[in-house]
């Protein structure tokens, strides 16, 4: 009794003393030294401290996006109780650290530890942007003799990991342009489709050598923001893609977005009726995207700068039966304009295709560098290709999975053969169900049988040639035939005016 008597007696001392410091001391005194206090203990810390909030003010702050998102590859590893979270358009998931939980970094040597602080907010007064219940945010201590290293070198190169790591786990889109310009609620012109392609290099029927190549480019322009300013020059890069149709250049413009995680943006340009409208679609599309128009040489009849006339048939519109073509105004300036001029550097990291069946259709001022800076010649399927094509249908490893000798008719037949890498594709799904040896032996049999008629047509086109040559020479006799014997009231004619004209003059000479 006489213990809870005197410990009543401390506690009530205790609180008069408080009370009295609470009395003599006002708030503004009391928080100046704690302050201060604080300002004294930091002094003789090793470490400093930054605070990343969720919410700055009333905006999302980007910085504790990008933290979370870079520090989710490190918390899947090290990690013992994290959240996972999907964003929208996401085809990844993304490791979060848990509240309160701590995760260690490292940049350049130095160390850096990262603490998810939640806590909860308090009773919030009356607003037009409701809070959260909770407050996020990060917490990174770094040492004294480390800052100068790390900051801000490390902020930058986690907002550029972050960047890319939400780039590689966003969906990838299709854009179209819509008819006749039209702007969508947003005012964008351009309308979108998730783009699903499952085409890679690893799976594309091309030479390895010429597919390295083409990828070694596709790097060096993405890593190469440094060299264009260096050497300023805008970002961009163009590329042609030529050759007989059925080659793969759907196909490579896929494997191109896939490599590098690019949107796509499909330029149809029926739909474009001017110049103007040509550039405010370029203006209209994002970054790291690729540009893509297809059969340039067929699309549009371009107004070249020679005054060639148009030719009599143009292409029509199969909904309406009209003219597409005389409602366009597009000039070849305006599309150059639109590759390489002023307008094509409103904006950056931009790629640029073009494809074409016949390439000595195009203007030559279409295909030199800085515009089409690479041209890639799709080609009939070469034995490389169809191994690669064998390896994607059949599961064919490697040589030893096959008879011997096969391969080297197989070598042979498609040389011979010149077969589209579609076609070749068409076979193998038509027998993809029998076994290795049995399908490899349909598709030899399709191949000679090709390179047969081939050889046959050969010799009838050759023939045919000939023919036609013969008609066309005697055609050209008949018609000299014919002026040679041309009626004598036509000549009496041309002689009674050249007489007339003969008069003239020696009458003007008198």
């Amino acid at each position: 009794m006489e213990y809870w008597t005197s410990l009543a007696s401390v506690m009530g001392v205790f609180a008069f003393c408080h009370g009295l410091l609470h009395t003599i001391f006002p708030p503004e005194l009391r928080f100046a030294a704690a302050k201060l206090f604080h300002r004294f203990l930091h002094c003789f810390s090793s470490y400093c401290y930054f605070d990343i909030t969720e919410i700055d003010g009333v905006n999302t702050n980007e910085l504790y996006n990008a933290v979370q998102l870079y520090l989710s590859g490190s918390a899947s590893v090290s990690g013992s109780r994290l959240s996972l979270t999907r964003a929208i358009n996401s085809s990844a998931f993304t490791f979060a650290l848990s509240n309160n939980d701590r995760l260690v970094d490292s940049f350049r040597g130095a160390t850096a530890t990262w603490e998810h602080v939640v806590t909860q907010r308090q009773s919030q007064t009356f607003s037009w942007r409701p809070l959260p219940e909770e407050k996020r945010g990060f917490t990174l201590r770094i040492k004294k003799k480390d800052k100068p290293l790390l900051l801000p070198s490390y902020l930058d190169h986690i907002m550029e990991k972050a960047t890319e790591l939400r780039r590689k786990n966003q969906d990838r889109l299709l854009y179209t342009n819509s008819r006749g310009g039209a702007m969508d609620s947003r005012g964008h012109p351009w309308e979108s489709v998730p783009f699903k392609h499952p085409s890679t290099f690893e799976t594309l029927a091309m030479e390895p050598e010429r597919k390295e190549e083409i990828m070694a480019d596709l790097r060096d322009f993405a890593e190469g923001k440094a060299f264009y300013q260096k050497t300023g020059r805008a970002w961009k890069r163009g590329y042609l893609l030529y050759g007989p149709p059925g080659t793969g250049k759907s196909s490579m413009i896929a494997a191109m977005a896939n490599y590098l995680c690019y949107d796509i943006y499909d330029l149809e340009l029926t739909e474009v009726h001017t110049n103007s409208e040509l550039r405010k679609l370029l203006m209209k599309t994002t970054a790291k995207s690729i540009i893509v128009i297809e059969d340039i040489d067929c699309s549009i009849n371009l107004t070249n700068r020679t005054s060639s006339p148009r030719p009599k048939e143009t292409p029509m519109d199969m909904r309406g039966g009209e003219d597409i073509t005389s409602k366009s105004t597009i000039t070849l300036s305006g599309l150059l304009n639109f590759t390489d001029g002023l307008w094509s550097c409103c904006g950056s990291e931009r790629i640029f295709v073009f494809t074409t069946n016949h390439i000595e259709k195009l203007d030559p001022a279409l295909l030199r560098s800085g515009r089409m800076d690479m041209h890639v010649f799709m080609s009939y399927c070469s034995f490389p290709a169809l191994k690669i094509l064998m390896k994607n249908y059949l599961g064919l490893k490697d040589s030893e999975d096959c008879e011997d000798g096969l391969l080297s008719e197989l070598e042979k037949a498609i040389g011979e053969a010149e077969i589209t890498p579609a076609d070749v594709s068409e076979v193998l799904i038509k027998n993809r169900r029998l076994e290795r040896q049995k399908a490899m032996a349909e598709l030899l049999g399709v191949l000679k049988s090709r390179a047969e008629k081939r050889k046959a047509g050969g010799v009838g086109a050759a023939e045919a040639r000939k023919k036609g040559l013969n008609e066309e020479m005697e055609v050209e006799e008949q018609e000299k035939r014919a002026l040679e014997s041309s009626s004598p009231k036509e000549g009496g004619a041309e002689e009674a005016m050249d007489d007339g004209c003969n008069g003239r003059e020696e009458k003007g000479e008198d």
